[in-house]
């Protein structure tokens, strides 16, 4: 097993478990506290309280320079709540893992750009944590190169027909769900294709879907925190194995580390590290 899995599973036993922040407010607390002590290791961690229903919620963010300091910031973002009754080990323990392997790699070989980590919260109950933040972006008026969001990037099958597809797309992709997904916008094809060299170079699948009218043609491809960005024109991009088009676990109780593939987790991981470090 690679030095690079063994910590991937490491973070997924202690991000594994039912982190609904109102139902499992305990281990939800416990896993804000592992990423801050995780973001802890690679500089100053910034918490971005908001408010819902009366009660506080944060969104946890690390910047790491990059080597040209003069160009905007790479939002990577993944959110860390769960839906009540599901551990999420893929949904999303797998994209928060990657969040912090990802900081790992970048604080010891930086890339072109400057790279800022987001853990979002209540993506779950409608993208609040990511829609707070985007907004909060735009009123400050802060330029931003690029946000890609990793939700769910650890399940992986290459049964015949174990891939499922949108309506009008399933005779242009894959039937075997074996591959990792990009969705943005059009003119983000370039962007795309250079991550795409980054998978390959790990080893890993992938393939990319254009969208245009920000999603809404195709509703599942809005189904992450980088929606609220595409919604206020920011250049977005998720990282994703597809969700319930693929994984049967899909916020269910049976979400659970032995369900996902470890070596294409692996290789998503170390595929996007290569991505951006050349972005």
């Amino acid at each position: 097993m690679s030095d690079l899995q063994t910590r991937l599973t490491h973070h997924l036993q202690r991000l594994s478990c039912d982190r609904d922040p109102y139902f499992a407010s305990a281990h939800h607390f416990f896993v804000q506290q592992y990423i801050q002590q995780q973001f802890a290791q690679w500089g100053t961690v910034e918490s971005q309280a908001f408010t819902v229903q009366g009660r506080t919620h944060h969104n946890w963010i690390l910047n790491l320079p990059g080597k040209n300091p003069h160009r905007s910031p790479i939002l990577v973002g993944a959110h860390y709540d769960s839906v009540p009754g599901s551990s999420g080990a893929d949904d999303n323990a797998t994209g928060v893992a990657a969040l912090l392997e990802i900081g790992r790699a970048l604080v010891s070989q930086p890339g072109r750009s400057p790279v800022r980590l987001v853990a979002f919260d209540l993506e779950e109950s409608g993208l609040v944590g990511s829609r707070y933040y985007a907004q909060h972006l735009y009123q400050q008026r802060e330029p931003l190169r690029l946000m890609i969001s990793l939700e769910m990037l650890g399940y992986c099958c290459h049964q015949p027909h174990s891939q499922r597809y949108p309506p009008g797309l399933a005779y242009l992709y894959p039937h075997q769900g074996n591959y990792i997904a990009q969705i943005g916008p059009w003119s983000e094809i370039p962007t795309m294709v250079q991550l795409w060299w980054g998978f390959r170079q790990a080893g890993v699948r992938s393939q990319w879907l254009p969208i245009i009218q920000r999603g809404y043609i195709v509703p599942d491809s809005r189904r992450s925190d980088h929606a609220p960005f595409w919604d206020l024109d920011y250049r977005a991009i998720m990282v994703t194995d597809t969700a319930d088009l693929r994984n049967p676990h899909y916020h269910q109780p049976t979400d659970t580390i032995d369900t996902l593939d470890l070596a294409f987790f692996t290789g998503v991981c170390q595929g996007l590290i290569n991505g951006l470090r050349c972005l």
